[in-house]
Protein backbone atom coordinates (compact mmCIF):
# COMPACT_ATOMS: atom_id res chain seq x y z
CA UNK A 1 0.00 0.00 0.00
CA UNK A 2 1.11 3.86 -0.61
CA UNK A 3 1.35 6.03 2.41
CA UNK A 4 -2.39 7.62 1.84
CA UNK A 5 -3.71 4.02 1.37
CA UNK A 6 -2.10 2.86 4.59
CA UNK A 7 -3.56 6.14 6.30
CA UNK A 8 -6.73 4.96 5.11
CA UNK A 9 -6.27 1.26 6.05
CA UNK A 10 -5.37 2.45 9.56
CA UNK A 11 -7.96 4.34 10.15
CA UNK A 12 -10.60 2.16 9.12
CA UNK A 13 -9.04 -1.04 11.48
CA UNK A 14 -8.96 1.34 14.39
CA UNK A 15 -12.63 1.87 14.50
CA UNK A 16 -13.27 -1.55 13.80
CA UNK A 17 -11.38 -2.60 16.45
CA UNK A 18 -13.03 -0.26 18.75
CA UNK A 19 -16.50 -1.53 17.65
CA UNK A 20 -15.22 -5.42 18.05
CA UNK A 21 -14.26 -4.72 21.57
CA UNK A 22 -17.47 -5.44 23.12
CA UNK A 23 -18.11 -8.37 20.91
CA UNK A 24 -14.99 -10.30 22.16
CA UNK A 25 -15.62 -9.29 25.51
CA UNK A 26 -19.01 -10.95 25.68
CA UNK A 27 -17.76 -13.88 24.02
CA UNK A 28 -14.69 -14.31 26.50
CA UNK A 29 -16.97 -13.87 29.23
CA UNK A 30 -19.62 -16.31 27.25
CA UNK A 31 -16.26 -19.17 27.73
CA UNK A 32 -16.66 -19.10 31.45
CA UNK A 33 -15.74 -16.51 34.49
CA UNK A 34 -12.31 -14.62 33.63
CA UNK A 35 -10.51 -11.53 35.00
CA UNK A 36 -9.07 -8.48 33.21
CA UNK A 37 -5.82 -10.01 31.86
CA UNK A 38 -7.63 -12.77 31.30
CA UNK A 39 -10.52 -11.47 29.07
CA UNK A 40 -7.77 -9.39 27.39
CA UNK A 41 -5.40 -12.81 26.85
CA UNK A 42 -9.24 -14.05 25.19
CA UNK A 43 -9.14 -11.27 22.84
CA UNK A 44 -6.24 -11.86 21.56
CA UNK A 45 -5.60 -15.42 21.18
CA UNK A 46 -8.89 -15.57 19.87
CA UNK A 47 -8.35 -13.04 17.05
CA UNK A 48 -4.96 -13.79 16.09
CA UNK A 49 -3.40 -10.98 17.57
CA UNK A 50 -5.13 -8.67 15.37
CA UNK A 51 -7.71 -7.06 18.30
CA UNK A 52 -5.47 -5.79 21.67
CA UNK A 53 -7.08 -3.79 24.01
CA UNK A 54 -5.57 -0.93 26.68
CA UNK A 55 -6.69 -1.25 30.58
CA UNK A 56 -8.45 1.98 29.89
CA UNK A 57 -10.60 1.02 27.42
CA UNK A 58 -11.09 -2.61 28.82
CA UNK A 59 -12.60 -1.05 32.23
CA UNK A 60 -14.60 1.52 30.27
CA UNK A 61 -16.33 -1.91 28.69
CA UNK A 62 -16.35 -3.11 31.66
CA UNK A 63 -17.76 -0.60 33.40
CA UNK A 64 -20.58 0.14 30.69
CA UNK A 65 -21.35 -3.90 30.61
CA UNK A 66 -21.61 -3.70 34.97
CA UNK A 67 -24.06 -1.11 34.52
CA UNK A 68 -26.24 -2.36 31.92
CA UNK A 69 -26.37 -5.60 33.90
CA UNK A 70 -24.68 -7.21 31.30
CA UNK A 71 -22.17 -8.75 33.54
CA UNK A 72 -21.48 -9.22 37.00
CA UNK A 73 -18.80 -10.03 39.44
CA UNK A 74 -16.77 -10.90 42.42
CA UNK A 75 -13.53 -11.09 44.19
CA UNK A 76 -11.01 -13.54 43.91
CA UNK A 77 -7.65 -13.47 45.70
CA UNK A 78 -4.67 -12.90 44.13
CA UNK A 79 -0.67 -14.06 43.82
CA UNK A 80 0.59 -11.09 43.46
CA UNK A 81 -1.32 -7.95 44.94
CA UNK A 82 -5.19 -6.50 45.45
CA UNK A 83 -7.70 -8.91 45.06
CA UNK A 84 -9.17 -9.79 41.47
CA UNK A 85 -12.17 -8.83 40.29
CA UNK A 86 -13.97 -11.53 38.27
CA UNK A 87 -16.60 -11.04 35.71
CA UNK A 88 -18.98 -12.91 34.63
CA UNK A 89 -21.64 -13.02 32.01
CA UNK A 90 -25.40 -12.20 33.83
CA UNK A 91 -28.59 -14.10 32.13
CA UNK A 92 -29.43 -10.67 30.82
CA UNK A 93 -25.63 -10.84 29.37
CA UNK A 94 -25.98 -13.99 27.74
CA UNK A 95 -29.38 -13.24 26.05
CA UNK A 96 -28.22 -10.19 24.71
CA UNK A 97 -24.95 -11.34 23.04
CA UNK A 98 -27.13 -14.56 21.67
CA UNK A 99 -29.41 -12.36 19.72
CA UNK A 100 -26.79 -9.93 18.94
CA UNK A 101 -25.09 -13.10 17.27
CA UNK A 102 -28.19 -14.23 15.46
CA UNK A 103 -29.06 -11.22 14.16
CA UNK A 104 -26.03 -9.67 12.99
CA UNK A 105 -23.07 -12.16 12.96
CA UNK A 106 -24.92 -15.75 12.08
CA UNK A 107 -27.01 -14.69 9.30
CA UNK A 108 -24.50 -11.92 7.49
CA UNK A 109 -21.02 -13.69 7.83
CA UNK A 110 -22.15 -17.14 7.88
CA UNK A 111 -23.92 -17.44 4.43
CA UNK A 112 -22.84 -18.66 1.62
CA UNK A 113 -23.70 -15.90 -0.80
CA UNK A 114 -21.31 -13.44 1.94
CA UNK A 115 -18.66 -15.67 2.37
CA UNK A 116 -18.23 -15.96 -1.74
CA UNK A 117 -18.34 -11.97 -0.98
CA UNK A 118 -15.39 -11.97 1.57
CA UNK A 119 -13.32 -14.48 -0.44
CA UNK A 120 -13.63 -12.45 -3.74
CA UNK A 121 -12.60 -9.09 -1.72
CA UNK A 122 -9.20 -10.96 -0.78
Amino acid sequence: LNKYEQTILEGWEDTHKKSQLSLWILLALREGQKHMAEIKSFITVATSNTLTADDKSMYRALRRFSEAELIGHTTAPSDNGPDHKVYSLTRTGTNVLKTFLDRNIIPVFYTAPNKQLIERGR
